[in-house]
């Protein structure tokens, strides 16, 4: 198993001079070669190999921390952290870091998607030979088609001839190449791949998590969706390499959207085995992963460390490792309250591998903007207590060498908490705080009479007849913050114990859902598509609107909880079909954070409407210490050239090609 998957990487990436970076050195060095024979393509093991690598290779950018970084860092979501290196303060664009050829971590994207295209082509020319069904090298298709999707999405055209002709497996290295531009990506990778896929895929995909007819509907409806936009340019974003905004099928960017709101009808009324969770919390819930409505995720297993793609006990900090969610995991064990049997300082949480808490690396920090803005509904929207840890509950029970027979700890106010207690919550600043009702106070709720303290070593408040340390959303700081539970690990081999909370997640990191197909929708109405009866812009919003005011559990409050304000949301929903459209598109924007926050999407989502560098232009939060609680407002700078990332300095230092030729290879912003 292990020599088929090496061949079959090197297929993929020793055929192309583009890949010859120094991440790749290891696999390059397995076996050294000039040249590999496409026969192996023409065999049935070939063909399941090379789609096994296919599907793997989403690990290697889904889950994996850099690209996560420079697919969320500098967004209207997170910005750099209390621990953060360079690669985080560069993508922040706040002052603090460059962001150059050399310290963009987009080199996680462009380092890997060409790699497998290539192999993708492989299966396309030599399957049929084989006598490999159309259904399969659809798969291959769609993997070539939505790697290309990312690459032009991120860096503007990229090349299609890798030394053997346009889209053909390439055999023999190369070092030289020349970009094309936008419209070929789109409409000679993109769209042709997709549309066979459609075509000849499954309905049910032939394997749990494979490819179906629905997820190249979506890939294709989101492609259309973006080419639309970028035909379209409202605000005069530049491209490169430079050409005209014309599209070759001679199309314009209505057709675009037209189609885009078409096949995303068609996704939601033809759609197989897939459907919507009944709760925001069950499409996130660790234990009901791989559920109806995901339909593309990066897979990883907590049984097998070969089929893992890593260890179970310890994570590497490298892909295929998913350990996305630990960069926006700050370190909650720093935590400190007393031991109620002697009085000595203990850490009362400690780091678990459960879907709560897991491994601080405090890379990122959501800035208050969020809470204030994005997720001010906290009551009545689930997606708010869906997406974040906010209560930190004592676990020291699960080390019971250390602290067993150990019944509570003395926390805020030289109050007891039992184990399960909340040691530390992050609440509204206008909250009313349950206390015990008194002669003075029969209704027991108190407004006012907090006081900053760091008794308990992060900071946070006392509130009178609270035994929990209070962190207001607006003393949220680059130290601690809520983190994202959707993302956190989930393991059922802890057996009472912390378990594994050093290794990498071993949960699926989704990629695409069956909610995609409303939000395509509704943003392609709003730039001008025709609507059916009962899918309008406002319509399909609200289908996912009402989901979300649905509850049956409380992550806050660790209880069963029961609600419906489906009726409150959709009715709070503005007439998106008939509002300004710059107000219709915010609006889907806010709601696509409120949905997808944290997921790896929102730089491509802020990039395709053109809105980065006016929704993410500032951002406010607190400093790096336990006791900043004073907000800061920070600034960036987002030149509009910055739209493309810059193609890896590792990759111009390998080709071979003149320093005229290197700086034309280059996006414009990041030549030297």
């Amino acid at each position: 198993m292990n020599t088929l998957k090496t061949k079959i990487r090197n297929l993929g990436i020793a055929s192309m001079g583009l890949l010859m970076l120094s991440s790749c050195s290891d696999i390059l060095d397995e076996q050294p070669r000039t040249d590999f024979d496409p026969s192996f393509f023409g065999t049935e093991q070939g063909i399941e190999s090379g789609l096994t690598a296919l599907y793997a290779h989403l690990r290697d950018t889904y889950g994996y921390a850099y690209y996560y970084c420079i697919c969320e860092t500098g967004t209207d979501e997170y910005t750099y952290g209390h621990d953060a290196d360079g690669n985080f303060k560069d993508a922040d664009l706040s002052g603090v870091g460059q962001l150059n050829a050399q310290t963009s971590r987009s080199d996680a994207l462009w380092g890997n998607a060409f790699t497998y295209i290539n192999t993708a082509s492989g299966i396309i020319e030599n399957g049929t030979a084989a006598g490999t069904s159309e259904a399969l090298i659809s798969e291959a298709r769609f993997f070539r088609a939505y790697d290309y999707l990312r690459l032009v999405q991120t860096f503007g055209g990229v090349p299609l001839d890798f030394g053997a002709g346009e889209l053909k497996f390439n055999t023999s290295p190369t070092r030289y190449s020349v970009r094309n531009t936008v419209p070929e990506v789109y409409t000679k990778a993109v769209f042709p791949d997709l549309k066979l896929a459609v075509e000849n895929l499954p309905e049910t995909g032939r394997l749990t998590g494979g490819l179906t007819k629905n997820a190249a509907r979506l890939a294709l409806a989101k492609a259309y969706l973006a080419y639309g936009w970028w035909l379209e340019n409202p605000k005069n974003i530049p491209t490169y390499p430079e050409c005209d905004r014309t599209d070759p099928d001679g199309h314009d960017a209505q057709w675009y959207f037209q189609e885009a709101y078409n096949l995303a009808i068609e996704g939601i009324t033809n759609p197989g085995p897939f459907s919507l969770q009944p709760t925001y919390y069950d499409v996130h819930l660790g234990s009901n992963d791989r559920n109806s409505e995901v339909m593309l995720y990066a897979d990883h297993t907590e049984n097998s460390e070969e089929f893992n793609g890593g260890s179970l006990s310890y994570g590497s900090g490298a892909a295929p490792d998913n350990f996305a969610v630990w960069m926006v995991t700050w370190n909650y064990p720093n935590m400190t309250a007393k031991r109620a049997d002697n009085g000595a300082s203990f850490t009362p949480v400690l780091r678990a591998a459960t879907q709560d808490l897991g491994r601080p690396w405090t890379r990122m920090a959501p800035s208050h903007n969020v809470f204030y803005e994005t997720f001010k509904n906290k009551t009545e929207d689930s997606r708010y207590d869906g997406t974040f840890t906010t209560v930190f509950r004592s676990n020291w029970n699960l080390d019971q060498a250390n602290y067993g027979g150990l019944t509570a700890a003395i926390n805020a106010n030289g109050m007891e908490v039992p184990v399960g207690g909340a040691i530390l919550s992050f609440v509204d600043d206008d909250v009313v705080y349950e206390v015990a009702p008194t002669e003075e106070n029969p209704e027991g709720v108190l407004r006012s009479g907090v006081k900053l303290t760091t008794d308990n070593a992060v900071g946070g408040f006392e509130v009178p007849g609270r035994s929990d340390y209070v962190v207001p959303f607006s003393a949220i700081s680059r130290l601690k913050y809520p983190m994202l539970w959707k993302l956190g690990v989930y393991r059922t081999d802890n057996a009472g114990t912390v378990g594994q909370p050093n290794a990498g997640s071993t949960r699926p990191f989704n990629i695409l859902y069956f909610s995609d197909f409303y939000f395509v929708a509704a943003e392609a109405v709003v730039k001008g598509a025709t609507p059916q009866s009962g899918y309008s812009a406002r319509e399909c919003i609200n289908v996912i609107r009402a989901r979300a005011g649905k509850w049956r559990f409380s992550n806050a409050k660790n209880e069963v909880y029961e609600a419906d304000f489906s009726a409150q949301l959709t009715a709070e929903t503005p007439d998106l079909d008939n509002m300004a459209e710059e107000d219709a598109i915010n609006y889907i924007l806010d709601e696509l954070s409120r949905e997808y926050f944290g997921e790896t999407r929102r730089w491509l989502d802020l990039a395709r409407t053109q809105t980065w560098h006016e929704r993410a232009k500032e951002y406010t939060i607190c400093g790096m210490e336990a006791n900043s609680v004073t907000p800061e407002t920070i600034k960036r700078d987002i030149p509009l050239d910055y739209y493309l990332r810059p193609i890896p300095q590792g990759q111009l230092d390998a080709m071979e090609m003149t320093p005229e030729e290197r700086q034309a290879f280059q996006n414009p912003a990041y030549r030297q």
